[in-house]
């Protein structure tokens, strides 16, 4: 499969173009700043910038499947990066007939952490996780669009483990922590499970 990714630079995607090259697939990776690539051998690289609409539009084309493990560059502050960002990319996919998007979100996103310390973390998070639903909700109005967006509890740099848990429809019990390297791995198997397609599912250790 032919994928393109966004974000490919950051702590996920980093992870996740290694292991799509290690499955087997094509991989382009759409980059503001190249050099911050760790693997390169084998990844077609293309310099942009993804608020920039035609580029994305011209980068789309020809793939398969758009990737997204894009951040926000404000923190815990107002933004709609990721929502400028995402209409971009919705926008090329429909223009350049693309179907397939895998995209990192985060938990919380669909306000399902249960409890009184959801509440507190879903509070802490409410402009990332704002930003994240508006782009998700754009996506969504593309109807071609088949979409599967992964919901990691809090991100770290431990090893990969691959025996994650997940949850369609909350948080897996005993929710705490996942490895971005496990983010990435379930993001490359979920390219190819349809149980996965337009799902929202959430992963922890």
């Amino acid at each position: 499969m032919k994928l393109i990714v966004f974000g490919a630079t950051g702590g996920v995607g980093q992870h996740f173009v290694r292991m799509a090259l290690e499955a087997g697939h094509e991989v382009s990776a759409f980059v503001r700043t190249p050099e911050k690539l760790q693997t390169k051998e084998g990844v077609h690289i293309i310099q942009g910038d993804a608020f920039d609409t035609v580029a994305v539009a011209n980068a789309i084309a020809g793939h398969d499947a758009v990737i997204s493990c894009l951040g926000s560059s404000s923190g815990m502050k107002k933004s709609n990066e990721l929502e400028k960002m995402g209409k971009n990319i919705a926008d090329g996919m429909e223009a350049a007939s693309v179907n397939r998007l895998v995209y990192c979100a985060s938990a919380g996103v669909d306000r399902e952490i249960p409890g009184l310390m959801g509440k507190v973390v879903m509070k802490l998070l409410a402009n990332p996780l704002k930003d994240h639903r508006a782009a998700i909700d754009y996506y969504k109005t593309k109807k071609s669009i088949i979409y599967t967006i992964a919901r990691p509890m809090g991100l770290k740099d431990d090893p990969l483990v691959t025996d994650y848990r997940e949850s369609f429809d909350s948080i897996p019990p005993k929710a705490s922590s996942i490895p971005r390297a496990s983010v990435a791995h379930f993001m490359v198997k979920a390219l190819s499970d349809a149980k996965y397609e337009n799902a929202s599912v959430g992963i922890t250790k």
